[in-house]
């Protein structure tokens, strides 16, 4: 007998009217209109201040900022003019502004070393290691610190008979060299600094994806005598492969949008002017903020087009791991 039943039964003895059954299909008690009403807003009200804040400090930003790309502002004068697609008519028609995307083309093939080291080190530590937990802190820490610190302190790396050139003395490797006065090594000594300070950064990403992999697959896989290459080939790849295309899509994106080191070591000076400080000496050193701007959007139009065309060639696939 079911409690229903029970409880029907005692309210017959009793000599209690026992209350009708529930229709088939009708909503829980309490479960009335205003209730699904408010199960439906309450989302939205943990989601209002988090809203508000991109919005105020992302969306409103963006939008003056392709507001002032049609002006000729100076950022001073309390007055500006609209000068209509007269400043991306001066951008198109100076390739000069353009070839500062050269200097990416070192971060970008530093972003590739990057990528290929942290691989590396996330495979090896996600197996059985000594110390395994120690590594990860001492690979991740780079990450943790402030740019503008990594900065000054490879500032005195690469300076002149500096940290690095009396390491390379030890080495047996003599003379001083001039790592960032020197255009021919000073977007390869930059780009190192960004190998160092993310490479930690992608090996969390990968350490985590790899981790979901079912250990059962890696017990298979010895069991059929697979050594630790095979696994990484025939296991690992394929299944953190989305982890990988989305390291390489941020990987152009950030290559575009470098500021930060060669900024603080070099201020874009012998060949390391990115187009992110050029911008921003175009705002606050030649006071054309409306042209700026301009670039400013052009540089996030070109970062969304490379971004689309990446998902594009490379779509995202749903791994399944069995």
């Amino acid at each position: 007998m079911t409690a229903v039943q029970k409880t029907r039964a005692a309210a017959q003895a009793d000599g209690r009217p026992s209350a009708p059954p529930p229709e088939a299909g009708a909503p829980p008690p309490g479960a009335g209109p205003g209730r699904r009403r408010g199960a439906a807003v309450t989302p939205w009200l943990f989601l209002a201040a988090p809203l508000a804040l991109l919005v105020m400090f992302t969306y409103l930003p963006v939008a003056d900022m392709i507001g002032y790309s049609f002006t000729d502002w100076d950022g001073i004068s309390p007055t500006r003019s609209s000068v209509g697609a007269d400043n991306y008519a001066e951008l198109v028609t100076r390739p000069a502004r353009f070839e500062v995307f050269l200097v990416s083309g070192f971060y970008l093939a530093a972003s590739v070393v990057q990528i290929a080291v942290a691989l590396y080190f996330a495979t090896v530590l996600s197996f059985d290691t000594r110390f395994r937990s120690l590594f990860k802190g001492l690979l991740f820490f780079p990450y943790l610190i402030n740019g503008v610190a990594v900065g000054f302190v490879f500032l005195y790396f690469f300076q002149p008979d500096g940290t690095l050139d009396t390491l390379l003395r030890l080495a047996g490797v003599e003379g001083n060299h001039l790592w960032l006065g020197d255009p021919d090594l000073a977007n390869t000594s930059l780009a190192g600094v960004s190998v160092w300070r993310f490479t930690g950064l992608n090996m969390v990403l990968f350490l985590g994806a790899i981790q979901s992999i079912p250990p059962h697959l890696y017990e298979a896989a010895q069991l059929d005598g697979a050594n630790r290459w095979q696994q990484f080939r025939h296991i690992i790849a394929p299944g953190i492969k989305p982890v990988i295309s989305l390291s390489f899509v941020l990987a152009v994106s950030g290559s575009l949008a470098v500021f930060e080191i060669p900024y603080i070591m070099t201020g874009g000076a012998n060949g390391t002017e990115t187009f992110v400080i050029q911008t921003v000496k175009l705002a606050f050193q030649f006071d054309k903020v409306g042209l700026a701007s301009a670039s400013a959007v052009v540089l996030l139009v070109l970062i969304l087009l490379i971004t689309w065309v990446q998902r594009r060639l490379i779509p995202e696939e749903r791994v399944e791991l069995s």
